[in-house]
């Protein structure tokens, strides 16, 4: 017995169990993410500039750490920085890798990865022009850090890094709670 030739790709009956059901209005388009990601600078900016030493300085509240030219408070200023950039990437990154079976495509990863590199740019300008704002006017001749500032820029990589590598290990490790399975209302194989 043959088999009748077949014109064009086969389509999927409708009612097939092996096919994912589509999920209307789950995700945001990724341009929505990216634009959510990188506005994020400005608040994590601001909260440098509150946190930091020589800055408002509510982090530590010691009136030592206050000024910009104790240069004992440049590598804590720094730090603060970088811990609210991999705060801001590992949030931004979990909320946007999805489940196992519906990650981000991979150009919107690198879309995603590109703006936590400008919502980090965007922080430091933030933190920045809050200094320069609402801080105390400072004499910065004998060095330009004594400004509230941001000394090793190797920093801006932490937040889009920190994306990356959240959405690389959701895709590794999916959370319990986003099973494909339990997302479909299916009952575990």
């Amino acid at each position: 017995m043959t088999q009748p030739v077949v014109d064009g790709p086969v389509q999927p009956h409708a009612e097939d169990p092996t096919q994912p059901e589509p999920k209307p209005g789950r995700r945001a388009t990724p341009w929505r993410e990216a634009a959510a990601i990188a506005a994020a600078g400005m608040p994590v900016g601001l909260l440098w500039w509150l946190l930091a030493p020589s800055g408002l300085n509510l982090l530590t509240g010691n009136p030592e750490l206050a000024a910009g030219r104790n240069t004992a408070t440049w590598l804590p200023r720094d730090l603060v920085l970088a811990g609210l950039f991999l705060l801001a990437g590992c949030i931004a990154g979990a909320v946007v890798s999805g489940s196992k079976h519906d990650q981000p495509a991979p150009g919107s990863i690198i879309l995603l990865v590109l703006s936590g590199a400008l919502g980090a740019v965007i922080a430091w300008g933030t933190g920045v022009l809050s200094g320069h704002w609402w801080g105390a006017a400072v004499d910065t001749s004998a060095n330009a850090s004594i400004a509230f500032s941001l000394r090793s820029y190797a920093i801006l990589a932490i937040w889009p890094a920190a994306i990356a590598l959240s959405i690389f290990l959701q895709s590794l490790f999916p959370m319990p709670g986003r099973a494909p399975d339990a997302e479909a209302g299916q009952p575990p194989a």
